[in-house]
């Protein structure tokens, strides 16, 4: 069984409340101290092409929408 959501398997196992302890042991996602995934965009979730600095944890495709809004200029 693959799946990129876990939160829909522990929904589909809450009808059965061993097979759904067992999964939460072994199948949750772990708490990440390093890593690519452990910074997220804070609009879309996205992993990839990750702006952070001055914390703003945007990606750039988020950045792009939202960076006038906030401030920056764009020179050319």
């Amino acid at each position: 069984m693959t799946t990129s959501n876990w939160r829909k398997v522990t929904n589909q196992l809450s009808n059965n409340p061993a097979k759904l302890k067992k999964f939460m042991k072994h199948s949750t996602p772990k708490k990440r101290s390093c890593g690519k995934s452990k910074n997220k965009c804070r609009l879309c979730g996205t992993t990839r092409g990750l702006i952070t600095k001055y914390k703003l944890n945007l990606c750039r495709r988020c950045f792009r929408q939202f960076a006038q809004e906030m401030g920056f200029k764009q020179y050319q």
